[in-house]
């Protein structure tokens, strides 16, 4: 799930609100740990499988839409004026029929993604608190949102591998409450096939 859903821009995970010295530090890349779960591929699965029917009219639509673009142009010597200004017309007309018609499958898509992340979202991050309190963090950064102020971080301290393992293990049963020690915001929607914009009509060539 290339994709409401929120980013987890930022995790921190504190044993100690008062902890003065420099601690254990881990990051991890949320978005690719939630959709390479068990459940984050069978969310994205069922999510491309609800959406097919509409990718499959955006296709159709835009192919007569090309058909009659070819039509127009082959038949710029021989169409009356009146027959090519009602095909003109009729090709404005189907253009935005196939943009709104775009506009709302994608809205839609949006929305079903963010409703599948933001359960999955609750889940992993019981997963990423036990982990992190088990093996003594203090800090795990989120390093797949821009937001995150991270320059460089060692392999060693990735534990992406680390939770989608430990996650598909063992799959909490419903989304959990943000723990206490954290600071938690939500994953941002990732990863679903999107339906492809229309692309502008080709003018029309001249007389």
């Amino acid at each position: 799930m290339k994709s409401t859903l929120c980013v987890l821009s930022l995790l921190g995970l504190a044993i100690s609100a008062g902890a003065q010295t420099a601690g254990k530090v881990g990051v991890i890349n949320i978005q690719s740990a939630i959709i390479s779960t068990n459940d984050g591929k069978k969310a994205a699965g069922e999510i491309q499988t609800r959406f097919n029917p509409k990718k499959a009219e955006v296709d159709k639509r835009q192919n007569e839409l090309n058909q009659l673009q070819d039509q127009l142009n082959r038949g710029r010597n021989t169409l009356s004026e009146e027959a090519r200004q009602n095909l003109m017309r009729e090709i404005d007309q189907k253009t935005k029929s196939l943009k709104y018609f775009t506009e709302d499958a994608q809205t839609e898509l949006n929305q079903e993604e963010q409703k599948a992340m933001g359960e999955l979202g609750g889940r992993i991050m019981a997963v990423i608190d036990k982990y992190a309190k088990d093996h003594g963090y203090t800090l795990i950064l989120d390093v797949s949102s821009p937001q995150t102020p991270v320059l460089y971080a060692s392999n060693t301290i990735d534990i992406t591998r680390d939770i989608i393992e430990l996650y598909d293990k063992n799959p909490p049963a419903a989304p959990a409450a943000a723990p206490a020690s954290g600071v938690v915001k939500p994953p941002a929607a990732t990863g679903v096939a999107q339906p492809a914009a229309p692309p502008a009509p080709k003018p029309a060539p001249p007389k």
